[in-house]
């Protein structure tokens, strides 16, 4: 469903098991992005109504969430670490040239939304089924539903508003340098990394 072409190495949950509290603090700053990232839309494309709509809808789902992965690292003891560079996203958003038409910056900036989304909810998948933690494994099995949802959205968005054959053979090739930096990476505590 997700297209993704390199599923994530299984042994990344291992890790992540080791470090719970790097996990949780990383997942807590990508919902913060994510909420960022639809402020972010809201002010660059204020135009079109429908994309903020949902966008004013995913900025409150969005920042819920960071409260729920924050309240988990205070049930834990633990207080909020430092934010790190996320170095998926920093290689992913190199892919698209900059520039080019508004619509064009739109399309390349939803397409990228959506695979980040997609990205996290393959990840959010895997430790809903393999994390020893059952609890915090049903913690990641309902927010695996929600990115599941944004992921398309914003595919679908990006289909809306660019030509749909271009547009698709943009995301298939996005898939493709996706996959390539996946190779990399699924060696550390992070969400993408």
């Amino acid at each position: 469903m997700l297209g993704l072409k390199l599923p994530t190495d299984p042994r990344w949950v291992n890790i992540v098991e080791k470090n719970i509290e790097d996990i949780l603090t990383d997942h807590a700053y990508c919902e913060q992005k994510a909420t960022s990232t639809a402020i972010s839309l809201i002010v660059s494309f204020p135009e079109y109504t429908d994309l903020v709509q949902e966008m004013v809808a995913l900025v409150k789902e969005e920042i819920s969430h960071f409260k729920m992965v924050h309240d988990k690292i205070l049930e834990n003891g633990w207080i909020l670490g430092r934010d790190r560079k996320d170095d998926y996203v920093l290689q992913l958003i190199t892919f698209f040239p900059k520039g080019g038409s508004r619509t064009t910056q739109l399309v390349h900036r939803l397409l990228y939304a959506a695979l980040i989304e997609a990205r996290s909810c393959e990840r959010f998948r895997l430790l809903s089924e393999e994390l020893e933690d059952k609890e915090l494994a049903e913690f990641y099995r309902k927010l695996m539903v929600s990115e599941a949802n944004h992921y398309t959205m914003f595919l679908g968005f990006a289909r809306q508003y660019g030509d749909r054959k271009e547009v698709d053979q943009k995301w298939n090739d996005l898939l493709d340098y996706e996959a390539e930096i996946m190779k990399n990476l699924s060696k550390s505590e992070t969400i993408h990394g």
